[in-house]
């Protein structure tokens, strides 16, 4: 078994909860990959005795699952109603400038994703924004790209 399928084998196994779905078992991989590649979709399918195909239905119909790796860094800005209200179009293109993105994806050189949230959670501190999993309220264009501009520079490839 590679080390890839030990990983897939190890997060869908390791499930705790007491009723175990083709939806977990599609979530414990990305937990514990980032994304979910192939062979999950057929490890998954093969554990819960169904088919491939019924397995990608479900991860298919999921917005925010990857089938890629990701990249080093994740932005997500919220576009919940409160956020969209109070200026996250505005976080949004100052994160695809700083990123030299024109939409939401992933740079050339795989150092950031950018994307939307349909809600981060913090409606009272809106517009918010998330950096690796970590939430920043308030957020305008200025600080939003100075948010970024510190993540990037924190693994020592900053401008």
């Amino acid at each position: 078994m590679s080390g890839l399928e030990q990983r897939i084998h190890d997060a869908v196994h390791g499930q705790t909860q007491p009723t175990v779905t083709v939806l977990s078992s599609l979530l414990a991989v990305e937990d514990e990959l980032g994304y979910i590649p192939k062979d999950a979709l057929d490890f998954v399918a093969a554990f819960s005795k169904t088919t491939v195909n019924d397995v990608w239905a479900v991860a298919s119909f999921y917005p925010n699952f990857r089938f890629d790796p990701p990249c080093e860094h994740i932005v997500e800005v919220c576009w919940g109603a409160s956020c969209h209200l109070v200026g996250a179009m505005g976080v949004f293109e100052s994160v695809l400038e700083i990123a030299g993105l024109e939409d939401e994806g992933d740079t050339p050189d795989k150092r950031l994703t950018v994307r939307f949230n349909t809600c981060l959670g913090a409606c009272s501190q809106a517009p918010v924004m998330s950096l690796d999993h970590h939430l920043a309220g308030r957020v305008n264009p200025e600080s939003a790209a100075k948010n970024v501009a510190h993540l990037l520079e924190q693994d020592g490839h900053g401008e």
